[in-house]
């Protein structure tokens, strides 16, 4: 168990005045089995912003507001505390759904929303041809382990080497990329065997030996989870499934579901980023 405070703020500075905007954030962890979320709010700048929350077709709080006046900049404070609880295990073979039941009717209606390909998880035809034999003789736990491990094998984790529009076949075609286009690449690969898998968004502690008290850069982050018979998580990233310093914000097909801040707005002429998330262990 851990119970950690994370500071997520996103500022943009805009080269000339924007008339108008409307963002939604998504920022807020989730409460469920494996975590609870203690307090959170998000602040916005400036502060005239009309803001309303509501829960996304996937089940993400989203944070949503509009600015019907001219200004400058777009400040996003999120400050959250939970407390993170998995218990991830090598489940038993009696667990495990066998092929029969992956591709029955009435599994695939189930999980029509984690089984087709997405438009950044399709991992292209090369992939497609390999995986068959990756998988060949497993049973869906199995073969989901054999998929992370070819990966590991195959893929490099490289800051900075791909933009969020970058897509699996595209981070396979040069064999690296970051932590969201591993997951892409690991869902694509699953569905492309019938194993429904979902893309998930958040937040990673990226050093547990951290002292209670001890606050750290932290980092938004991505990893998935696949279904065998129950939902599994697997972070492709540091190889291994999410842990009590891996908070989920929220789960979609792609990243394209799940951004942690978009919008449009009316003028502005380009703008100036700046975003940073600090991370405390308090437990």
């Amino acid at each position: 168990m851990s119970r950690l405070s994370i500071a997520h703020r996103t500022a943009y500075k805009y080269n000339r005045r924007v008339t108008l905007s409307y963002n939604e954030a998504r920022m807020t962890p989730l409460s469920d089995a494996q975590q609870v979320v203690l307090e959170s709010a998000v602040k916005v700048s400036p502060t005239q912003a009309a803001v309303s929350t509501y829960r996304d077709y996937w089940g993400t709080r989203v944070t949503a507001f509009d600015m019907q006046m001219p200004h400058d900049h777009l400040e996003v404070i999120s400050s959250i505390t939970v407390e993170v609880h998995r218990s991830e295990r090598t489940p038993a073979e009696a667990d495990i759904v066998g092929w029969d039941v992956m591709t029955s009717d009435e599994v695939t209606d189930r999980f029509s929303d984690w089984v087709p390909q997405s438009q950044l998880t399709g991992p292209g035809e090369e992939v497609l041809a390999l995986i068959p034999g990756v998988v060949a003789g497993k049973n869906p736990h199995d073969a989901a382990m054999a998929v992370f491990e070819w990966m590991r094998g195959e893929m490099t984790y490289m800051s900075g080497s791909t933009a969020v529009t970058t897509n699996a076949e595209e981070a396979w075609g040069q064999r690296q990329g970051v932590c969201q286009d591993l997951a892409h690449l690991a869902i694509g690969a699953l569905r492309s065997c019938g194993i429904p898998a979902r893309y998930v968004s958040g937040y990673l502690h990226p050093r547990s030996s951290a002292a209670i008290g001890e606050s750290v850069a932290g980092q938004s982050h991505a990893w998935l989870e696949f279904w065998d018979g129950d939902w599994r998580s697997w972070d492709p990233t540091n190889h291994k499934p999410a842990g009590d310093f891996h908070i989920t914000v929220a789960r979609g097909r792609d990243y394209r579901d799940v951004p942690p801040l978009k919008g449009i707005l009316s003028g502005g002429g380009g703008s100036d980023l700046s975003v940073t998330v600090e991370i405390t262990r308090l437990a």
